[in-house]
């Protein structure tokens, strides 16, 4: 789709008004003008506010979720304000609002998630009682698990603030994601990047989805030339597995989908909140079969831990 066949208006981006945020909106817009011969002024970037972004003073969990970073957003997709909606995907609840989809992914960056310390190198150099900064369930849970002689505390904010507060002393060390810093030109604040195999990701993380109106063919067809498929289909097996777990906030759930060539390799986790137990499952097969995957892996997983497990995890994060 060339310039020349695009309505006179803007198409307008809405994205949360955090830097990363914006970021990955204007990675969005870059991917665009490149696909399509389109110049900035045919885009306009609307910074929305969402509930999660003014609620700083308790965990998301506490308060609603994950919806709380996207409410306001879809509000304003729905009624037209906006004409597509960049998230990162990790903040999607498993299911839209109807009229809803997310159907373009961008290519993900690093999944891994990054430790950040200015005293130590790692989270296997920390003293005992050395204090750990995150507002991640799954972080917390998975920290506790590796290390349960650690002190870990609650750490809201994006990731400036994040790193203010470490810089002040409040923890001494946090951890976010890679692809964060990295889509911040921050990457250089990595003190070191956490395989996956010793700290699995959040699911959707490091992936940029694109929310539109179902049925919107001109910006779907905007869309096609920037969406990634392998992308896609990770996720598509990292939503089904986190959905049918009935994954939110207050359960430490992690997922990984990793794609070699027609094949696909799935590791999930769901951990106890102080992370004193836990159940891994793995399960492969063909990429196209991704969404089945997640599906028996989430069948698998919830058989090997039981619902004992899944009601105790409940009681544990209230």
């Amino acid at each position: 789709m060339k310039a020349q066949k695009m309505q006179s208006t803007p198409i307008k981006i809405g994205t949360r008004g955090s830097k990363l945020a914006l970021a990955q909106a204007y990675e969005t817009r870059q991917r665009l003008m490149e696909a399509h011969g389109l110049t900035e002024n045919r885009f306009e970037i609307v910074a929305i506010q969402t509930t999660g972004d003014m609620i700083q003073d308790r965990p998301l969990s506490e308060a609603g979720g994950k919806g709380l970073f996207t409410k306001e957003i879809e509000e304003a997709l729905l009624d037209g304000r906006i004409d597509l909606a960049v998230h990162s995907s990790k903040d999607m609840p498993t299911y839209l609002p109807d009229g809803l989809e997310m159907v373009t992914f961008l290519p993900r960056e690093d999944v891994r998630d990054a430790f950040i310390s200015r005293k130590y190198g790692s989270l296997a150099e920390m003293p005992e009682g050395a204090v750990v900064g995150t507002s991640s369930l799954r972080r917390q849970a998975m920290v506790k698990k590796i290390r349960p002689d650690l002190d870990v505390v609650m750490y809201r904010g994006n990731v400036q603030t994040r790193l203010m507060k470490l810089e002040q002393g409040v923890a001494d060390a946090t951890l976010l994601a890679c692809a964060g810093l990295r889509r911040l030109g921050e990457a250089e604040v990595i003190t070191s990047a956490i395989d996956v195999d010793d700290f699995l990701p959040a699911v959707g993380q490091g992936a940029i989805g694109i929310e539109t109106r179902v049925g919107d063919e001109r910006i779907l067809e905007l869309l096609g030339a920037i969406h990634h498929r392998d992308t896609e289909r990770a996720l598509a097996c990292e939503r089904a597995f986190l959905g049918a777990l009935d994954g939110s906030c207050r359960t430490p759930i992690a997922g990984l989908a990793r794609i070699d060539g027609d094949s696909l390799t799935f590791s999930g986790l769901v951990l106890m909140p102080d992370g004193s137990a836990h159940f891994d499952v793995v399960e492969e097969g063909a990429v196209i079969d991704a969404q089945n995957i997640g599906l028996r892996a989430a069948d698998a997983l919830r058989a090997k831990a039981g619902a004992a497990f899944f009601e105790a995890v409940l009681a544990a994060s209230h």
